[in-house]
């Protein structure tokens, strides 16, 4: 289940920082191995690949107050006040903002509203509801899109010098549970106001989850197996009276890892056409 709830970017580096895992703080994200997994479909009825109706709008705000809640499955998709760089972000897996190129000045800032759902009441995973948002951007927006690899600047995950640290408050191997309990098995994890949580979650995705809060691309080179629960506590920007550490001094002090500045791959999605008007509802 992931639930969106509404935001208020304040700047383009905030925003950034939402969009990255799709979610806010305080709101469970996937931690995969690279990328966030798919899940396999709950129901036998073929997925459907568009929205039986759906109501878009333009919206004539200038104030990004963007407001989207889905609970997964879920039969419908709805938002007031979003930009197409945000829904372009949800409707591609693995596409954040820094991803996109190619876009028209208006793709962040011109609004709009937006209501679809789908035929009957079979809900979706998250996965099977990008390539339906992804056809409404096609009909509705003429959206023409292709993904490019490229080398970015980023980051690598690695062990510091000291070597990795197994604190208790910090990495640890997970406790096993009733397999029965599926969603405690899951690996999930959280990103505070100045602190880091993962559960069941391996170093990869803890690399993941490190992509908000730097902003940067980062891939998992420590070679180290295993999951873990992790908690990490560090400053940021916003609360600069903090007697936390930075995040980059975090890391080594409370988990024995390093992030060292480097090319990564990246995938880029580029956009070669978008109508800021949509098509007649």
């Amino acid at each position: 289940m992931t639930t969106h709830t509404p935001h208020q970017p304040a700047s383009r580096s905030f925003a950034l920082a939402l969009a990255a895992l799709l979610t806010l703080p305080l709101a469970a994200i996937p931690a995969p191995s690279q990328s966030p997994p798919q899940h396999a479909a709950a129901q036998t009825t073929p997925t459907p690949q568009s929205f039986e109706v759906a109501s878009v709008r333009l919206n004539p705000s200038t104030e990004c107050c963007t407001t989207w809640t889905t609970i997964y499955p879920a039969n419908r998709f709805t938002a007031s006040r979003i930009s197409l760089e945000l829904l372009t972000c949800i409707a591609y897996e693995g596409i954040r903002y820094r991803d996109i190129s190619g876009e028209p000045s208006w793709f962040e800032s011109q609004l709009y509203d937006i209501a679809a759902k789908v035929e009957g009441d079979a809900g979706l995973t998250r996965e099977q509801m990008q390539p339906l948002l992804q056809n409404l951007l096609k009909d509705r927006f003429h959206l023409i899109a292709h993904r490019e690899q490229k080398l970015v600047s980023g980051y690598a995950l690695v062990v510091a010098k000291g070597g990795l640290k197994l604190h208790p408050d910090a990495l640890q191997p997970s406790k096993k549970v009733d397999s029965a309990d599926t969603k405690a098995e899951q690996p999930h994890g959280q990103i505070l106001a100045n602190e880091l949580r993962g559960w069941n979650m391996n170093l990869s995705g803890l690399a993941f989850l490190l992509e908000s809060p730097t902003g940067s691309p980062i891939i998992d080179k420590t070679g180290i197996t295993g999951d873990y629960d992790i908690k990490l506590s560090y400053a940021t920007t916003r609360f600069s009276d903090s007697n936390l550490p930075d995040l980059f001094t975090a890391l080594q002090e409370q988990l024995g890892l390093k992030l060292v500045p480097q090319k990564v791959p990246a995938e880029t999605l580029v956009i070669d056409h978008v109508d800021k008007v949509p098509t007649e509802n």
